[in-house]
């Protein structure tokens, strides 16, 4: 990581707060105080469809295609030495800060059985993929593939790389949650099952990773659809003219991937590529809207909690992984039914004891009400760096 505390570069408002929404909506979702009780807007569909917590990596995804485009513009989308280095070194460093998150998650949760140093070393059940991993594989191999392609042969690049994707699902089983997917069968033989989420869709558990490696292939073409609307608002200098475009894209996008979802469902766990045109159509739609709201009409009071996560979005997104690990391994005494021996994690005691009495005994609102509290956790230190404009650059 990379600290700074220069002037940043003029940019639209609205992008920070549509990341910074993202990244906000990340950790709310990945850390109920209770998983379960959720309240169903706050979970993922359970296979095909789509609900308000299925959007916010998505629309991740999109901005990091937007941001994407700036970076690149600097090296004017050559294929030069040091912007390839640049594109690696990254990419490296955003995989491996995923991969020792997973593993700070192994060890802490092994040490009470195993020991500080067997738990150290245990490399043997660490989930090799995942949200950073993702992020990473689309970010170097889009980055590359935007470059190699050229911007003009781009988007059909891009409709190959979804028709192709369709087309091993619809001959692989991969609409259909089973070990005979296409997707399980590909990330079983190279990953392993150790190194695998493990799904469980209507009461059936399997190792199957929503971040797998067949499933990054869609992955990336969201990520390049997200760069090419970045070239959209960079060729506009009009805010009114590139909300028009926004707009126009959006709804071409969404219509589009609803339409298609009759015959290839929209599911995020497998990407689909009805998901990724739907849910890039939407982003394309919310950021013309925010553009409108915070750019055109000057309404940004609002918007200043969300700021502080957009301007540091993947340190932002660390912290809170992390700290959502320690304060469910540290545990403290209890005496109510939730203990364990009459221990407690520290997150299981706040919201047992804190956050559920405080709700009027209502688990599943206690459960939100610990959710945002831990939001407003991650907020602190990230409105500390915002206001001494202190910049961590992965």
């Amino acid at each position: 990581m990379e600290h700074t505390e220069k002037k940043r570069p003029s940019r639209l408002l609205a992008l920070d707060i549509l990341r910074g929404i993202t990244i906000a909506g990340m950790i709310l979702v990945n850390n109920p105080g209770s998983w379960s009780h959720i309240y169903p807007p706050l979970e993922h569909a359970s296979w095909d469809g789509l609900t308000p917590t299925d959007l916010v990596f998505p629309f991740f995804m999109f901005i990091m295609g937007i941001s994407t485009y700036f970076s690149l513009r600097k090296f004017e989308f050559r294929l030069s030495w040091q912007c390839c280095r640049k594109i690696l070194v990254r990419t490296i460093v955003i995989f491996a800060i995923g991969l020792g998150v997973a593993w700070f998650g192994k060890f802490l949760r092994g040490i009470p059985e195993k020991g500080v140093w067997e738990a150290m070393c245990n490399f043997d059940q660490i989930r090799i993929l995942g949200v950073m991993p993702r992020l990473a594989l689309c970010y170097g191999l889009g980055s590359l593939i935007a470059l190699g392609v050229g911007r003009k042969m781009l988007p059909w690049f891009i409709f190959g790389m979804l028709v192709l994707y369709t087309v091993l699902l619809l001959i692989g089983n991969g609409l259909e949650f089973s070990e005979q997917s296409i997707i399980a069968r590909l990330d079983n033989a190279v990953l392993g099952e150790d190194h695998m989420y493990h799904e469980t869709v209507d009461g059936q558990r399997l190792a199957f990773d929503p971040e797998g490696i067949l499933s990054t292939l869609p992955s990336i073409a969201h990520m390049l659809i997200g760069f090419m609307c970045g070239g959209l608002i960079l060729s506009t200098k009009d805010n009114n003219l590139r909300i028009n475009k926004l707009f126009i894209v959006g709804t071409i996008l969404t219509f589009t991937g609803f339409l298609l979802s009759y015959g290839v469902p929209i599911n995020k766990k497998i990407w689909s590529p009805t998901f990724v045109l739907t849910t890039c159509g939407l982003a394309s739609l919310f950021l013309g809207l925010l553009i409108w709201i915070i750019d055109i009409k000057g309404y940004k009071r609002w918007c200043k909690f969300f700021e502080a996560f957009g301007i540091n979005p993947l340190f932002m997104y660390v912290l809170g992984a992390v700290m959502s690990i320690v304060l469910g391994c540290i545990k403290v005494p209890y005496s109510g039914e939730a203990a364990r021996d009459g221990m407690i994690s520290v997150a299981g005691w706040f919201y047992n004891a804190v956050w559920t009495p405080l709700a009027g005994g209502d688990p599943t609102l206690g459960s939100l009400f610990f959710a945002l509290a831990f939001v407003v956790l991650i907020w602190i230190p990230g409105y500390f760096l915002y206001k001494n404009k202190i910049y961590i650059k992965i």
